[in-house]
């Protein structure tokens, strides 16, 4: 898979809208290639289903056939991109796109949060360093939308310095990030 990153288009954003689309590409992403009838097992979908979403993730240059595997019957696909890009200020303002945004980070944020939920109720069953290693944080900032633009590319590069190949004793690690103004706490 390309170190690189798919930057989100009003109809790249509309193709990837869907939440099956985004765990399928998630998966994808974390587990490498697979089959429309191991990834429908998978997210609890029919194969008919996850083959249709394929075939959407494809058009939209998310996902592409691995030809290196399987045989005629089978056909394997893999994500065509590490990373996917939302950089709202550059989309229009068309009510489809923007319906598009709120059903692409709604789906992402139910994600994030039950991969948090996840490890709540996982973690001790992890080796105690690990549990320990494991961390939830919450700041409160005043910030301009300056500062916080430049907090969260400060981020993103500190969390690209980790990056390299799995070593022995690695484990895959999910760091979620999350930075947005509040009128009022929930």
């Amino acid at each position: 898979m390309d170190r690189s990153t798919h930057l989100l288009t009003p109809a790249s954003l509309k193709a990837l809208a869907h939440p099956v689309r985004v765990r399928l590409l998630g998966v994808l992403r974390a587990d490498g290639p697979s089959t429309a009838t191991a990834l429908a097992a998978r997210l609890g979908e029919s194969s008919g289903t996850t083959s249709y979403h394929l075939r959407q993730l494809a058009a939209a240059d998310f996902v592409v056939e691995d030809t290196a595997r399987g045989n005629g019957r089978e056909r394997w696909w893999r994500a065509a991109q590490q990373s996917t890009r939302l950089e709202v200020a550059e989309l229009d303002d068309e009510p489809a796109t923007q319906q598009a945004v709120d059903v692409y980070l709604g789906t992402v944020a139910h994600h994030y949060a039950r991969r948090i939920e996840h490890w709540v109720r996982e973690g001790r069953s992890w080796p105690k360093r690990w549990w320990a290693a494991g961390g939830m944080s919450d700041f409160q900032l005043s910030l301009t939308p300056a500062e916080l633009e430049r907090l969260n590319d400060e981020v993103e590069q500190l969390v690209e310095s980790y990056r390299r190949p799995p070593r022995k004793g690695d484990e895959p690690v999910v760091f979620q990030v999350q930075g947005f103004p509040v009128r009022e706490l929930p």
